[in-house]
């Protein structure tokens, strides 16, 4: 199949990679061409524009936030460029708004759209385990979810409206964003008390937390294990801000996810820009003295 990629940064780079492992043909861009160019060793072409990528049968885009989504598939005039009938995949965590936005604007072009934005970190979507949420017109769906498979392990159908699986995105990440805090809290209780935070983790991994996320961010957090990010604190932060705009937007209170808003901008602020979010848990040791 004739495949563009918009959007090259660690998970784009591996989903982009197992698509072309499946022999794809595939044009790429990325702003920056180092990207580009990992991706054009394994068989893809580079595009010079967005448009030009966005001119194959079916494109994926993942790019950061709304404002990049909106610069790069709209603004540019990607999407104008887009063939009608051709289907673009939103892998990106967007903001309810914007997704249904995003429906319309495609609807206007005659191009489907397909939110699929996905669970897992960067060694995940390497090796083709990511879960996706997909949700869209269900034929548009169906076309692409042999594609999909190789994206993920798992794909969950959502429903007809593309913003639905952005919902349940937001809502996932709010939920790990909460998990992230809960470690925190918990590991600076013990940790006051003599025990170390790792005793504690495994205790709880193995019995009332035995999931892979639990078991993944506790060791993070047990290890101080913060660089490389593999998801940034600011983008852990969009995203809880993104669960308090649909908890605002639908008078739906979110008092934890204002607590962790707060504690987000309080790591940034103590310089874990850069860190991976797990390095979240650390505002608790820090605000207990730890």
């Amino acid at each position: 199949m004739n495949l563009g990629f918009i959007g090259l940064g660690n998970m784009g780079s591996a989903i982009a990679g197992n698509l072309l492992k499946d022999g794809h043909q595939m044009l790429a861009w990325n702003r920056s061409p180092e990207a580009v160019g990992r991706l054009v060793a394994l068989g893809a072409r580079a595009a010079s524009t967005p448009a030009e990528a966005m001119r194959a049968e079916v494109v994926f885009s993942m790019l950061a936030n709304d404002e990049v989504v909106e610069a790069v598939i709209v603004s540019s005039g990607a999407l104008a460029a887009a063939r009608p009938g051709a289907i673009h995949v939103n892998l990106a965590t967007v903001s309810v708004a914007f997704a249904e936005r995003m429906e319309v604007l495609h609807e206007q072009r005659s191009v489907a759209y397909v939110a699929a934005p996905v669970l897992g970190r960067p060694d995940l979507a390497a090796a083709g385990g990511l879960a996706v949420l997909a949700a869209g017109a269900p034929d548009a769906v169906e076309k692409v979810r042999p594609l999909l498979a190789l994206v993920g392990a798992h794909t969950w159908p959502l429903g007809e409206r593309a913003h639905l699986a952005n919902v349940v995105k937001i809502a996932c990440n709010f939920s790990l964003a909460s998990m992230i805090e809960t470690l925190g809290e918990a590991g600076a209780l013990a940790k006051a008390h003599g025990v170390e935070p790792a005793a504690l983790y495994e205790v709880m991994t193995n019995t009332l937390f035995a999931a892979p996320a639990y078991k993944t961010y506790a060791a993070l957090i047990a290890e101080e294990r913060f660089e490389p990010a593999g998801f940034k604190l600011p983008l852990g932060l969009k995203d809880v801000r993104l669960a308090l705009q649909a908890g605002e937007a639908k008078h739906v209170p979110l008092p934890v996810a204002s607590l962790l808003r707060d504690h987000l901008l309080a790591a940034i602020a103590a310089g874990d820009s850069e860190k991976d979010w797990s390095a979240l848990s650390q505002v608790a040791f820090r605000n207990a003295g730890l």
